[in-house]
């Protein structure tokens, strides 16, 4: 019997980078093999494991979660019980758009929640549903351009919003939002772009200079005071967040000195090399989440290998990976100015070895694919069951760090 489901996300952009909502991934709890149970089911239990388990704030973050329906779990009305206002309920291609279905969405639209048709094909028996949709999720690589033009002027007049789906290089990017997409779903903006290497602004050498001093493991207590003391508004940071209700702290502090006393210099040197890796990044801010999902995650997945003492170089590794998207760089270029372990700038550098695997598990899941991640997790001789705590204890972590910086 499964006992669980695995749930990761995938982010939904607007037209200018920012994150617009998340859209829920569930696979049976063992990623080699399919689901085994009704699709109903799994549609079922990626609610329950995401209401229940994990908690929508942990895993939207305050935006959208789209989560998928089947049939089944449509017409059953179990999901109005959840807030509008944090929900998108994604119907699956595969659903018939009979009668009962069409009057569950009217009723749904009616009271206020918003509804997604995804993979929608122009003249399918899903058309009868458009006049209730908020969202149409339309898969661009199989979409001509002109059809799509087309496609995106009638959704408009529904008051639809039209979704490009597997958007993975910015060149699909740009050419989906000139036909009239507005919300776009795909890893495209954590890859490099492929341009000319662009010079490193004087505020991203002055930040990586930091985080690059931060991350010198010869550095003392005293050294790394120093450098987060030399930047005011990273000491604010660093303060405030510890201060917040987030953190969870019975008491404030008062002096970064007082915080490495308490929280131990990881610690602080964690959470300032993430708001100097914030302060390099001029594109999406979603790239210092992922970035501090990854590095967390990394950092349990070795834990759970029965490695804590390389908790702190695979946290690094995490953080480091998108760094040449970050900057627009050369991954090479990145790593040599950075104070890295050989294992480290190997693995960021693509090179095979133990470090490479546990970034490679840990983005194969991010991604939703699951069975690449399951290959991966038993060559490192990882549960998969550790490799979904690992993954949800991080979103955990990096939610209560964002919402601290936000208090």
């Amino acid at each position: 019997m499964q006992d669980r489901t695995f749930v990761a996300r995938q982010p939904i952009v607007d037209d200018r980078l920012q994150v617009f909502g998340y859209e829920m991934l569930c696979r049976g709890a063992d990623p080699d093999a399919p689901w085994k149970g009704p699709r109903n089911e799994a549609s079922a239990r990626v609610v329950d494991d995401a209401v229940l388990s994990i908690g929508l704030e942990t895993l939207a973050m305050g935006k959208r979660a789209f989560l998928n329906l089947s049939r089944d779990v449509l017409v059953s009305d179990a999901l109005s019980l959840l807030s509008p206002e944090q929900i998108v309920l994604e119907i699956l291609e595969d659903v018939p758009a009979d009668r009962e279905v069409v009057d569950m969405c009217r009723s749904l639209s009616k009271r206020g929640y918003a509804i997604a048709l995804d993979d929608f094909q122009p003249g399918s028996p899903a058309e009868a549903l458009l006049p209730f949709v908020k969202f149409v999720k339309v898969d661009v690589r199989a979409t001509p351009a002109r059809t799509l033009t087309a496609l995106a002027a009638r959704l408009k007049s529904f008051g639809a919003r039209v979704v490009a789906e597997k958007v993975e290089t910015i060149e699909s990017f740009t050419a989906a939002k000139a036909v009239g997409c507005t919300l776009h779903q795909g890893y495209f903006f954590c890859r490099p772009q492929g341009v000319a290497v662009r010079a490193m602004s004087t505020q991203q050498m002055t930040q990586m200079r930091l985080m690059a001093a931060l991350n010198n493991p010869n550095a003392s207590a005293t050294t790394v005071e120093g450098l987060v003391k030399q930047d005011a508004r990273l000491c604010y940071r660093v303060l405030r967040c510890v201060n917040s209700a987030g953190f969870g702290l019975q008491r404030e502090i008062q002096s970064i000195r007082e915080a490495l006393m308490i929280l131990g210099m990881d610690q602080i040197r964690k959470w300032a090399s993430i708001w100097s890796l914030a302060g390099m990044n001029g594109g999406s801010p979603e790239l210092v989440n992922m970035t501090m999902v990854r590095a967390a995650c990394c950092e349990s997945v070795g834990a759970a290998l029965g490695h804590p003492d390389s908790g702190a170089e695979l946290f690094l590794l995490g953080l480091c990976s998108l760094l040449d998207v970050i900057l627009q760089r050369p991954m090479k270029d990145v790593v040599a100015s950075l104070p890295l372990t050989s294992s480290t700038r190997d693995a960021l550098l693509g090179k095979e070895g133990p470090a490479r695997l546990v970034l490679d598990v840990v983005t194969q899941y991010e991604r939703g694919a699951f069975d690449e991640a399951g290959q991966t997790a038993e060559r490192l001789g990882l549960e998969t069951f550790e490799l979904r705590s690992a993954y949800h204890r991080a979103l955990t972590s990096s939610s209560r760090l964002t919402l601290a910086a936000a208090a």
